[in-house]
């Protein structure tokens, strides 16, 4: 992949970043993190460095809370699927005992 230079701007800082991700995501990305610091430092005031890392910090919480509720999902739905399959299997049992039965 191509790699390339894009400035990024948060709390009023430049920021050169060589990446290959598409300048759109990183555009983004930034603008989540400008939103972040939003939430934690007062409007007008540069942001020091503490409240990036609170920034970094809370969006750090905010992944490992999705993916806690990824791997909740993840679970619920194979528990509904295996007992979906088993209702099939049951009906299904009947089914296969009669042409066994017939087969004889």
């Amino acid at each position: 992949m191509d790699r390339r230079t894009v400035e990024l701007r948060i709390a009023g800082q430049s920021y050169r970043v060589t990446s290959s991700a598409p300048e759109e995501d990183l555009n983004r990305l930034a603008e989540m993190i400008e939103a972040k610091l939003g939430e934690l430092s007062p409007r007008g005031r540069p942001a020091p460095a503490q409240a990036m890392l609170l920034a970094a910090m809370a969006l750090a919480h905010d992944v490992e809370e999705e993916r806690v509720q990824r791997e909740s999902l993840e679970k619920r739905t194979r528990d509904v699927l295996q007992r979906v399959l088993m209702r099939i299997d049951d009906a299904l049992e009947p089914l296969e005992d009669a042409s066994a039965a017939r087969s004889e």
